[in-house]
């Protein structure tokens, strides 16, 4: 009775087969969505540098007149 108790208790060759595929498919899943976490923080930096590195519309005219051009 022992011994089928024991039996019935260990994962069958499918299931042992399963539980790997869904081991893989989850670590799949969980470096996807790291990747694009990256993916996105990268993005954010360079919109940030890019509203960071936008000019003032009047410095632009000062520099513009230092150089004796006319303003726009």
């Amino acid at each position: 009775m022992t011994a089928a108790t024991l039996h019935i208790a260990t994962p069958t060759p499918t299931e042992r087969t399963l539980l790997r595929v869904a081991g893989g498919l989850t670590a799949f899943v969980a470096h996807r969505r790291e990747r694009r976490a990256e993916r996105r923080e990268i993005a954010l930096d360079l919109l940030r540098e890019q509203q960071a590195r936008k000019q003032d519309p009047h410095a632009v005219d000062h520099a513009l007149a230092l150089q004796g051009v006319n303003r726009r």
